[in-house]
């Protein structure tokens, strides 16, 4: 009689087969063996099925549920005192190969803030996203990025699109141009009146017809306004404080020819590859954004609900500098607990944007208004659990994860 035994195993969402060389047993225990396989068998394949069935509903989501997941989802908008345009983070590509290092792809991805969530998605991989923010404004600024996506086929008409500069048919960058041609075909290319006007048409059709998102008519008036100011600045929009413009913050052209700490170019447009991940995502209804206070009592919770109920573990969540608010304003408990509710593993990540101005931190680079760490989501909570993080400073300088020195 042959005694091996054939057992199924389930990893990374797929079986694997291995035989186990069994020692001689009585015929009883045969049978007591082959019905305790059987049964194992049995329910790996049924766990299997499962979860199966939770990823193939999530390889899309239809317009219908990804509209209702923004407005279910959602709380009521906050105020935060600058316009978020884009991201102010030269620092965002450091920990780039440190995420993948430590592993830190698929799953879910959270975020907060403008289009340096494009460039995490695209590293990390993601199978489904949830821009997380306060004010509802940048809810808008996203269902404005994403029907872009849904418009444009190629990185440069992504942003000739969002910067309403038409590009001439003779003169537009191929789909594998490099980066600094397309920016050159940007800026080159002029602002015009009519193609601002018929895009936001198109944008407005695209968010209610093809998203069928509703947008109320305050919400109209805050796509007016983010699409005139990126079709006013072009390419040297930036973030904004309280209307305060300048050098002080990175402009869009700076955050795209930003380099990681070894000289290599990691902007989501930086490469067709990863812009192509993530239109694809986008055009799936993979990349969902809600409007949400971190330390709220329903959106983060709400993300945790529906990443249980449909078997993801969170991989990375980027909060940027929000927890620093969170303490200012003394909810920072109440993000913990929302942290709490989280499907995590030892495998989760936070990626955090620490700002230079505020102190000096060991892992502080020069040139750079911030520094990007990282730390393990459940370090996090057990700390927080032994009363660590009594002020921003002892969290961001407690059991952070830097990234490695440039080779």
């Amino acid at each position: 009689m042959n005694r091996i035994e054939k057992s199924l195993r389930v990893g990374s969402g797929r079986f694997s087969e291995s035989g186990v060389s069994s020692p001689p047993v009585h015929r009883a225990g045969v049978v007591i063996a082959s019905a305790i396989v059987l049964a194992f068998v049995v329910s790996q394949i049924s766990a299997f099925a499962l979860i199966s069935r939770a990823q193939a509903k999530n390889d899309a989501l239809s317009a219908a549920e990804f509209a209702r997941l923004v407005r279910d989802l959602s709380e009521e908008g906050g105020y935060f005192r600058s316009d978020n345009f884009t991201s102010n983070e030269t620092s965002y590509l450091h920990v780039v190969d440190k995420l993948r290092a430590l592993g830190a792809t698929g799953g879910a991805y959270i975020g907060v803030g403008p289009e340096q969530n494009f460039t995490y998605i695209a590293k990390v991989r993601p199978r489904i996203a949830f821009i997380v923010d306060i004010r509802r404004q940048a809810m808008i600024q996203h269902l404005m990025s994403k029907a872009i996506f849904q418009l444009a086929t190629t990185r440069a008409e992504y942003l000739s699109l969002l910067l309403s500069k038409p590009i001439p048919k003779d003169k537009a960058p191929t789909a594998d141009a490099s980066i600094a041609d397309i920016l050159k075909a940007i800026g080159q290319a002029a602002t015009d009146e009519r193609a601002y006007t018929a895009n936001l048409a198109a944008i407005r059709k695209t968010i209610k017809e093809t998203f069928q998102v509703q947008l109320t008519e305050g919400d109209q008036a805050s796509l007016d306004y983010v699409y005139r100011n990126f079709r006013d600045d072009g390419l040297d929009i930036g973030y904004r404080m309280e209307g305060m413009r300048g050098g002080w913050f990175p402009n869009l052209k700076e955050l795209i020819e930003q380099a990681d700490q070894n000289g290599k170019l990691g902007n989501f447009l930086a490469t067709r590859e990863d812009f192509e991940f993530v239109r694809d995502m986008q055009r799936r209804n993979l990349i969902i954004p809600i409007v949400g206070d971190f330390a709220g009592k329903k959106a983060l919770a709400a993300v945790g609900e529906y990443l249980k109920k449909n078997a993801f573990i969170v991989t990375a969540f980027y909060t940027s500098n929000v927890e620093q608010y969170l303490f200012q304003n003394g909810v920072f408990s109440g993000f913990a607990e929302n942290v709490r509710k989280l499907p995590v593993n030892e495998h989760s990540l936070f990626i955090r944007a620490v700002p230079n101005t505020r102190f000096s931190h060991p892992a502080q680079l020069a040139g750079h208004r911030t520094t990007t760490l990282l730390q393990q989501i459940p370090v996090f909570l057990r700390d927080f659990d032994e009363g660590k993080y009594t002020t921003y400073t002892e969290l961001v300088m407690t059991h952070y994860i830097a990234a490695d020195a440039p080779r």
